[in-house]
């Protein structure tokens, strides 16, 4: 039954919400466009608004989904496993997408808002603190896993450190580019009234925002 749990969270996790969108809404795949990346930031940048707020939303509940599994089925594992084990995997490693996929943020916001919403609160007011006071993403997204691996050094509550490193580690490699753009002056901040050049007009006005 685990493993099938398992299976059932990485499929969860493989749906491209942000591909299905560019295609359906703009006749376009988005890892063609901006940053290449599949995920919300680069939704909003090269899709708008209201494109990034639908793949925001769905792929919190991709999260939520995959960690209410075995509460609903009444198991004795803890929902952060399928979360921030399967259902991150799904997303990043998307079997619907040729194993191209997103950087889980928002995912992982779905997963902690059910498997452990103090952990979530306080991952992802580190998440915007620190993009309100860099205006990068990347480096808000880097501190959603330095704080649940701080919280769970500290907390004798949750003895997750290990998976908790290799998630801030699995981090930091998904966002090597954006690194490595940082280190080049080429990172685009949040605020970049640039962002909006490369935006894409969509194929009907129903999104448009």
């Amino acid at each position: 039954m685990v493993w099938l749990l398992i299976l059932s969270s990485y499929l969860i996790g493989s749906i491209p919400t942000a591909l299905i969108v560019g295609k359906l809404v703009f006749g376009v795949d988005i890892r063609d466009h901006g940053s290449k990346n599949p995920g919300a930031t680069n939704t909003l940048r090269v899709l708008g608004k209201a494109s990034a707020i639908i793949v925001v939303l769905v792929d919190i509940g991709k999260g939520a989904l995959a960690a209410y599994l075995p509460l609903y089925f009444n198991m004795d594992v803890d929902p952060l496993y399928f979360g921030l084990v399967a259902v991150v995997i799904g997303h990043c490693f998307p079997i619907f997408a040729g194993f191209r996929g997103g950087k889980a943020i928002a995912t992982t916001a779905g997963t902690l808002a059910v498997a452990n919403l103090p952990l979530g609160l306080l991952a992802f007011g580190s998440f915007f603190l620190v993009i309100f006071l860099s205006k990068y993403v990347f480096l808000g997204s880097i501190s959603v896993g330095l704080s649940m691996m701080v919280y769970s050094f500290i907390s004798q509550e949750l003895d997750f450190e290990l998976i908790f490193l290799s998630f801030t580690l699995f981090l930091l490699y998904l966002h090597r580019s954006n690194f490595r753009n940082f280190i080049l002056g080429i990172e685009p901040k949040i605020n970049d009234k640039n962002l909006v050049n490369d935006r894409l007009p969509p194929k009907n006005n129903s999104l448009k925002m």
